[in-house]
Formats: structure tokens, C-alpha cells, sequence
């Protein structure tokens, strides 16, 4: 079921929504694709479902952000729009289900920071990656700087911005169909216990692994209260392992 059409499609299948950049050939990051997107994700933070995908149409994942967007900004609005962007970035954080990001193609600044805000990056072979935003004099604005320096480590971070080089994405054989297969996986497993995950690691990103071991107990003792731990715990004794079903409660 599609919900929004335009630059930005949000689609059902089931347990998993599927927001689509399908303003191809190159899907730039324009007024109506930022406009789109909050509106796609507001939209599953309201309604949530078990997993999120985002994907993209056309011959590139993302050129970027359309230049044209920066054109005879003043410093204060540039701001404006950074807050708004960073809101929408930390809002895709914070979900509280899987959510992935798959590349076929070139992803470019903001494409990329959005899937730096992801839990999960799957790329095809042919899939290329970069923060070029020296080319118009300026540094990365929507997170990706410091969410590379958070996974690459600050050395990888600087290297990329201030060379505004592409690096490429190893193999997934048959891509689409994987991402869609994998992203359905985690929308069917326990989608608390995913939250839970999520909870725990960005404690330790924040603070440090004893931070995230002081959440640990009221975290995952809580997920003792949920069907799915029951369910799967009984169904494991009576059935053995991977036989479990999960509803998400």
C-alpha cells in the first residue's frame, strides 16, 4: 500500500514500510525531497512499523543535495536548515525499530548521511560513496562527518571530507531482492527486542560500555513482561530453536 507519492514514496508490506527516493535519474535532495522525507518518516514514527527500508529509483541512489538549494542563503537561514536537517537525521536514529539503508548506486552527501543514520548499510558492488561538499566550499551540515568518525573512527572522517574522495561498497549478489529479504527478516523477529539493542548501543556510543551495562537490567529484564519472550521461550523448550513467531508485542 503506497502512503505518499511524489519525490518520496512511504509503501506497507507488511511488517516493513519501504520509503522509495523516486525522483530519478538522480534523486536530488531538493525542498520537495527534504519536505518528502520528513513527512515519510513522521509518518512511520506515528504509525510504526517492525522495520524501515529506505531505497531509491533512478541510476544513482543520490546525486546529493541540488546546489541550488544553497543559492543566496544567508548564514542564518543555512542554520535553520541544518537544525531541521540534523532533527530529521537524529528522528531516523531514534526509531525504535531495524532500520536500513540500501545502495545500488553513487550516494552522495545527504543520501549518505541518511544512511549513516541507519542501523544497517547494504550496498551492492557497484554502489560508491562520498561527502563532496568542499566542491561548493562546505563541510558536511546533516551529521555525516561525525557519524563516520563514530563508525570509521576521526582519522577516516577528516580523510573523506577534506579530500571529497568516493569509496566504494562490497559485494551483496543480487542486491534489491537481498535488502527487501533482509529488511522483511528483522520486520518479523522481535521488534522489542530490537528497540532494546538499539537502546543499549547508543548508550554505550554516548558514554561507555559500563553506561550500557548500568541499562542492561531494566532494558532487557522488561522485555521478560513481552509475548515475544514468552511465546519464544516456551515455543523454544517445546519446539527447540528457530521455530518462534513474532507479533512485535
Amino acid at each position: 500500500m503506497s502512503v505518499h507519492e511524489g519525490p518520496v514514496r512511504l509503501e506497507r508490506d507488511g511488517p516493513l514500510a519501504v520509503v522509495t527516493l523516486a525522483s530519478p535519474p538522480l534523486n536530488l535532495f531538493d525542498d520537495d525531497m527534504f519536505a518528502g522525507l520528513r513527512a515519510a518518516v513522521d509518518t512511520v514514527a506515528a504509525e510504526p512499523p517492525r522495520a524501515l527500508l529506505f531505497r531509491a529509483e533512478g541510476r544513482a541512489v543520490s546525486g546529493g543535495v541540488d546546489v541550488k538549494v544553497f543559492d543566496g542563503l544567508s548564514p542564518e537561514d543555512a542554520g535553520r536548515l541544518w537544525v531541521a536537517l540534523l532533527d530529521l537525521v537524529q528522528t531516523v536514529e531514534d526509531l525504535p525499530f531495524p532500520t536500513l539503508f540500501a545502495a545500488h548506486a553513487l550516494c552522495l552527501t545527504a543520501a549518505f548521511e541518511l544512511s549513516l543514520a541507519c542501523d544497517l548499510l547494504l550496498a551492492a558492488e557497484s554502489a560508491s560513496f562520498g561527502l563532496v561538499e568542499r566542491v561548493v566550499g562546505l563541510t558536511p551540515a546533516m551529521g555525516g562527518t561525525q557519524r563516520v568518525a563514530e563508525r570509521a573512527g576521526p582519522a577516516r572522517a577528516r580523510e573523506l571530507v577534506m579530500t571529497g574522495e568516493l569509496f566504494g561498497a562490497g559485494t551483496l549478489e543480487r542486491w534489491n531482492e537481498a535488502a527487501r529479504a533482509f529488511a522483511m527478516g528483522l520486520a518479523e523477529g522481535p521488534t522489542l527486542a530490537h528497540a532494546a539493542t538499539k537502546r543499549i548501543v547508543r548508550a554505550q556510543v554516548d558514554g561507555s560500555a559500563r553506561a550500557a551495562d548500568e541499562l542492561v537490567p531494566e532494558v532487557a529484564g522488561g522485555l521478560f513482561a513481552t509475548e515475544d519472550l514468552r511465546g519464544a521461550v516456551r515455543t523454544f523448550l517445546e519446539q527447540g530453536p528457530g521455530k518462534a513467531r513474532f507479533s512485535g508485542r
